[in-house]
């Protein structure tokens, strides 16, 4: 018999000790989807970014990438004020 019938995808990723990765991924696929559609917003390049930031054109690849989630809040502070935006975390109860 099946040990995953009536449990939800969550408790699924938990058994197979994936669950954090998972989330930190899908969190990440939102923030590259969200910087790259404010760059096309904002016509900014993704050079002109870099140059903006005090960073390197790899070091913007890296963010963008919807798979790395190695990014920390200087650079996301630092993003944010080239592109205008505020940066907003909520953490809640499950």
């Amino acid at each position: 018999m099946n040990k995953n019938i009536g449990s939800n995808f969550d408790d699924f990723l938990k058994e197979e000790g994936i669950f954090d990765e998972a989330e930190a991924v899908a969190i990440k696929r939102v923030l590259a989807y969200q910087v790259q559609r404010a760059l096309e917003k904002k016509h900014i390049t993704k050079l002109s970014l870099a140059k903006q930031m005090g960073t390197s054109r790899s070091s913007v690849d890296r963010l963008l990438d919807p798979t790395n989630t190695s990014v920390t809040l200087r650079t996301l502070v630092k993003i944010a004020h080239v592109l205008d935006r505020k940066i907003e975390f909520s953490m809640s109860a499950r």
